[in-house]
């Protein structure tokens, strides 16, 4: 019975294990990873990118951001720890979860020195305003 169920390929939907194996084997099977991808909406402006990232439960101590290169690298890393304990402070259970998940998308043209962040009710804002153009876009060079 067991072969027959490792065959079959379904026995992580056995309700014996409780998600067991799903949570054991999340992020090893590709299906699973698009569940933890960062949720992200970006518009673009005459003046700026604005970009708006989904992180709910997320700390903003765990959040890391960097601009670079024209590339705006968004990462999180989140550990979380959990006691179940009884009403006489016997533990019951414990859980532990972690995790860390990142996106980059090149974003060209940046004013790198006014990028500002802002994070509310688990959604990270983020303006990046463009440079202003200079008085030429083209510089012509006069040969003597």
């Amino acid at each position: 019975m067991a072969n027959e169920m490792m065959r079959r390929n379904d026995w992580l939907e056995d309700p014996f294990f409780d998600n067991l194996g799903r949570r054991f084997f999340d992020g090893f099977f590709p299906a699973n990873t698009t569940e933890q991808n960062l949720k992200t909406d970006i518009n673009e402006t005459d003046d700026a990118y604005v970009a708006k990232i989904d992180m709910p439960g997320i700390n903003k101590d765990d959040i890391k951001l960097n601009y670079q290169d024209n590339v705006l690298s968004i990462s999180v890393s989140k550990a979380d720890f959990n006691d179940h304990q009884d009403k006489d402070g016997n533990t019951l259970m414990s859980e532990r979860s972690y995790g860390s998940m990142s996106r980059s998308f090149r974003l060209p043209n940046v004013d790198e020195a006014n990028i500002k962040a802002q994070y509310t009710d688990g959604v990270l804002t983020i303006n990046l305003p463009k440079l202003t153009e200079t008085a030429a876009a083209n510089h012509q060079i006069d040969i003597d």
